[in-house]
């Protein structure tokens, strides 16, 4: 067998990931044949919501998962902040890529704008609520509509609106070839990315057993997504994951975190905030890399303490 069915999702930036995950496999396997087939997501349906109102839990993979167990795919594609903290049983991660740029860009009428020299009453869009909470805690006068949709609709909406301003991942923008857009990069000291962001992960059948013939020898799932694997941004992830999971939080709670590998040191920040921005609690630790998630529920018991648990609850009633 040398064919590794690949799914994705629809979207340009989806498809970008897709195969740009199939051209390392390839790179390094030129044997294999890899076909990639396209699987429509809940959130790729529903376009008239905001996130917070449907959910978050497997809301952009829960389909391609139902493919993977019934072994229709080998292989899904995802960006690894739409993955839930817990994944389906019999499934797991098989590889994460190099992390790119992990911030987000303002794209606004004037070129160079940034968040701080908006006008007074700036319309800002986003439909995160992540990016919501800290843009309001920088600037309270900020009128904040909703928006979805792929990057392309985002981007065209934002042009036919009479908004100063939208935010989007920077990865994005730039694996799409739209940096000429970015008005400004916002500094991780102002917003912090949500968990994954900017990173590419690969789910796969935790038991795949699956075994490809490639020169003369058997290789299996798992050593080919070895070289799809890029081990200090796993190693990062893993504390933001852990950081997201000990808090309970997805996609409609405004929880924000970042970890970087220096030698032997995770060095992660952390946030919780309130949805008006009102209500900020920030820190950061540090922990060893044999230990991310340790490191990472160390962290999300630290904002726990210091009172990010009276947000969290308001999410839970």
């Amino acid at each position: 067998m040398k064919v590794i069915k690949i799914g994705t999702r629809l979207s340009p930036l989806a498809l970008w990931q897709t195969n740009f995950v199939a051209k390392i496999i390839k790179k390094h396997f030129p044997d294999l044949e890899t076909e990639i087939i396209h699987i429509k997501t809940q959130g790729d349906k529903i376009l008239d919501v905001s996130l917070s109102k449907i959910g978050s839990k497997g809301l952009f993979t829960k389909e391609l998962e139902t493919e993977l167990l019934a072994g229709t795919i080998d292989l899904a594609v995802h960006s690894l902040k739409d993955m839930p903290t817990e994944l389906p049983s019999g499934l797991m991660l098989g590889a994460i890529t190099q992390r790119q740029d992990a911030r987000d860009v303002l794209i606004a009428k004037k070129k160079g704008d940034t968040i701080q020299t908006l006008r007074k009453n700036a319309v800002v869009a986003t439909g995160s609520l992540r990016r919501r909470a800290q843009l309001l805690s920088q600037r309270k006068d900020f009128v904040m509509p909703d928006l979805r949709g792929n990057l392309q609709t985002r981007i065209r909406k934002f042009e036919e609106n009479d908004w100063d301003g939208i935010v989007l991942a920077a990865a994005g923008v730039e694996r799409m070839e739209m940096q000429s857009y970015i008005s400004s990069y916002i500094d991780l000291d102002i917003m912090l990315p949500a968990v994954g962001q900017g990173a590419i992960c690969v789910e796969v059948v935790s038991d795949n057993k699956q075994f490809y013939n490639i020169s003369q020898r058997k290789i299996g799932i798992k050593e080919i997504l070895d070289y799809v694997n890029h081990i200090e941004t796993a190693i990062a992830t893993k504390a933001e994951r852990a950081f997201l999971r000990a808090l309970g939080g997805g996609c409609q709670t405004p929880i924000g975190a970042y970890a970087q590998v220096e030698g032997n040191i995770i060095h992660i920040k952390g946030l919780v905030a309130s949805i008006d921005g009102n209500s900020v609690f920030k820190t950061d630790i540090t922990g060893d890399i044999t230990k991310p998630e340790e490191t990472g529920k160390t962290l999300a018991e630290k904002l726990l303490k210091m009172g990010a648990e009276r947000i969290l609850s308001t999410f839970q009633e």
